[in-house]
Order: structure tokens, then C-alpha cells, then sequence
């Protein structure tokens, strides 16, 4: 293959390094976002997520690295000049300014003809369903209408890439799976590149192509939504994609074979799962089952089976949680139909197939699966 008729990745991090004085924030950051991939970028409180977004904007400086957008380095010049716009969590509308004036803005500011200005906004405020709105004032705005404003401020720009710092993180619960639904089906409209960063985990399931899950500064894993809930790398990202979060008990190493690893578990329950023991995979060693609420029922049927005692019930509706003690001591959650019947410190009998477990070792690396 020639050098021209290699497709190069729309945006691209290499080795990106963010200290602040002596604390390192950001700890060599590479990653490839294709043209029209809606990426979102989700961890903890403090993993660097909005100091890696804020680096793209240009708000803040990296310490070493580089970012292409397109086939141009970027991360030397200034914000205006690096095709992007930006949606803040707080909303950053000109409190003065009608919605209008608070969309036009950038438009203004370049000086378009202002039957241009006129027609690109209502073109936007037609897809956002905001047309009513323009002449209002941000403070008589309800908050998924200020967001809505919000974002078409960055969509009349037609940037390159959108940056969204946790736009829906200020809503209440209803409001933001609606606009979760809505944000989807723009990306899907506009064709555009998306960088979404969030700690929610549900809207990073939700929205996205691509999820880029950050632990301390360094990507833990990448992958689609899917790919990342049935295949994680690690127990960290095992115990932060998918809600209610995975169950992890803890257990040691009894037996090894070459397609399967023996554990034993609490009270003695030794089970056997279909797991390629690693190079270094030795008895004795402890080691995490990993099995995700769904994957587990109330009647003790599957080849595991535990005992413990149920410290609450949340009836949904379609669909009933039981938070459960075990008798060794691990707390762990059980989805179960809606039709099961159980009360507050009723003892349970809990089962589990062993091709839903996962397998982690003392390090935290998931053990590779036989069947993936």
C-alpha cells in the first residue's frame, strides 16, 4: 500500500502529556477518532477527561504531544483557529443577549452578511425545535432549552469537531435521557465529529460509536459500547461500564488446566470457568469472579451457587434489584424479573451460569475468555 492510499484517522493524540506544576494529570495519551465518530470520553471525577477535552479546545496547554485534526497539527494554534466549538456543562450563554444574538454571535464576530446569519439560524433553530425561543433571554429559559441554545451557538459555527463538557450533567433525570435522544439523532443529522466527555457511564452506553474509558490519567480501554461490556480489559473498567455495576467475589486458585482455571470461592464453592491461565497463572493465586447483575438469578439455578441475605428490594416496574449480603461477607446486586417475591432480610439462594463469569487476576488484567 502507498503512502497516499493510506486512510489516516480524522483526529489523532500522540503521547499527550498535561502536568500541572509537579502533578502529572495527563500520562502519554495516544488515540484515533475517525471523521463522524461520536466519542465519548467517560471515568471517574479526576481521571483527566475535561483536562484532555480543554487541551483540544486549546483552553489549556499541553505539556508534550501532539494533536492532528485532519491532516493539520493544531495543538499550536489558538482556539479560533482550530475548527472546533465547544458546549459547556454550565450552559455559557450571554445572560444579556437574546437566543438569537447568543447564537449569531461567532457569526457576527467574522462579520457574515446578515441575511446569511438570519437564514443559518433558523435553519439550526428548526432542527433544534427552538424557533419560538429566539427573542427570549437565557434567564427565561427552562434548562434543556438553554442547552439546546447552547448547542446550536456551536452548530451555526459548522466546526470541524464539537466538544461537549457534560452538557446534560445540570438536568434532572427525565430532561436527560430526552436530550440523550436528541443528541444522538443529531449526530446522525449532521454527520459530525463528536468528543462527549461524561462520568456517567449510561450516557457513554447510550450515545456513542466509539467509548474511551480513563483511569488516572492514561486509557484504561477502547472500544464500542458492546465491545467494552462484554469484553473488558480489566476489573476497573468490568466494574465501571454497565448498570447496575458488576459483582465481583473474591477467590483463589486451585487447579489449572490448559482451557480452564479452578477457583474456590466463599464457603468453600469451588467452581470451574473457561478462562486461558496466563504464563505466570500459578495456584494459590487470588484472583476476582466477575459476574454482572443480569447474569444472576434468585433460584440457585447455574453451575455457582451462593448464599446470602437480601438487605433491600427496588421494585421498578418491569424489572426488580435485590441488594444482597453474601455469607462471605460480599455485597453484591441481582436482577431479577418483576414477578419475584422476596422481602428485607429474607435469606436467598443465588445462582449463576459460569460462561457469564469474568476472571481477574491479583493485578486487576482480565484473563482471556476460551470462547472470544
Amino acid at each position: 500500500m502507498t503512502e497516499s492510499n493510506i486512510i489516516m484517522p480524522y483526529i489523532q493524540f500522540k503521547s499527550i502529556v498535561k502536568s500541572f506544576g509537579a502533578a502529572k494529570v495527563l500520562h502519554g495519551i495516544d488515540l484515533e477518532i475517525e471523521e463522524g465518530e461520536f466519542t465519548v470520553l467517560v471515568g471517574p471525577s479526576g481521571c483527566g477527561k475535561t483536562t484532555l477535552l480543554r487541551i483540544i479546545a486549546g483552553i489549556e496547554e499541553l505539556s508534550s504531544g501532539s494533536i492532528h485534526i485532519g491532516q493539520e497539527r493544531v495543538d499550536s494554534l489558538p482556539p479560533s483557529k482550530r475548527g472546533i466549538a465547544m458546549v459547556f456543562q454550565n450552559y455559557a450563554l450571554y445572560p444579556h443577549m437574546t437566543v438569537f444574538e447568543n447564537m449569531s454571535f461567532g457569526l457576527r464576530l467574522a462579520k457574515a452578511k446578515k441575511d446569511f446569519i438570519k437564514e443559518r439560524i433558523n435553519y439550526v433553530a428548526e432542527i433544534l425545535q427552538i424557533k419560538e425561543l429566539l427573542e427570549r433571554k437565557p434567564k427565561t429559559l427552562s434548562g434543556g432549552q438553554r442547552q439546546r441554545a447552547a448547542i446550536g451557538r456551536a452548530i451555526v459555527r459548522e466546526p470541524n469537531v464539537f466538544l461537549f463538557d457534560e452538557p446534560l450533567s445540570n438536568l434532572d433525570a427525565e430532561l436527560r435521557v430526552k436530550m440523550r435522544v436528541e443528541l444522538s439523532r443529531l449526530h446522525r443529522k449532521l454527520e459530525a465529529t463528536m468528543i462527549y466527555v461524561t462520568h456517567d457511564q449510561v450516557e457513554a452506553m447510550t450515545m456513542a460509536d466509539k467509548i474511551v474509558v480513563l483511569n488516572q490519567g492514561m486509557i484504561e480501554q477502547t472500544g464500542s459500547p458492546l465491545e467494552l461490556y462484554n469484553y473488558p480489559n480489566n476489573k476497573f473498567v468490568a466494574g465501571f461500564i454497565g448498570s447496575p455495576a458488576m459483582n465481583f467475589l473474591e477467590g483463589r486458585i486451585t487447579e489449572i488446566e490448559e482451557k480452564t482455571i479452578k477457583v474456590v470461592l466463599e464457603s468453600e464453592l469451588e467452581v470451574q470457568v473457561g478462562f486461558k491461565p496466563n504464563s505466570d497463572t500459578s495456584i494459590g493465586d487470588t484472583v476476582t469472579l466477575g459476574i454482572r447483575p443480569e447474569a444472576m438469578n434468585p433460584n440457585g439455578k447455574g453451575e455457582g451457587c451462593i448464599i446470602g441475605n437480601i438487605d433491600a428490594v427496588e421494585r421498578l416496574g418491569g424489572e426488580t434489584y435485590f441488594y444482597v449480603t453474601t455469607k462471605g461477607g460480599a455485597e453484591i446486586t441481582v436482577h431479577t424479573p418483576m414477578d419475584i417475591v422476596a422481602s428485607n432480610s429474607d435469606d436467598i439462594l443465588i445462582g449463576f451460569p459460569m460462561e457469564k463469569c469474568y476472571l481477574f487476576n491479583d493485578a486487576g488484567k482480565a484473563f482471556k475468555r476460551i470462547d472470544s
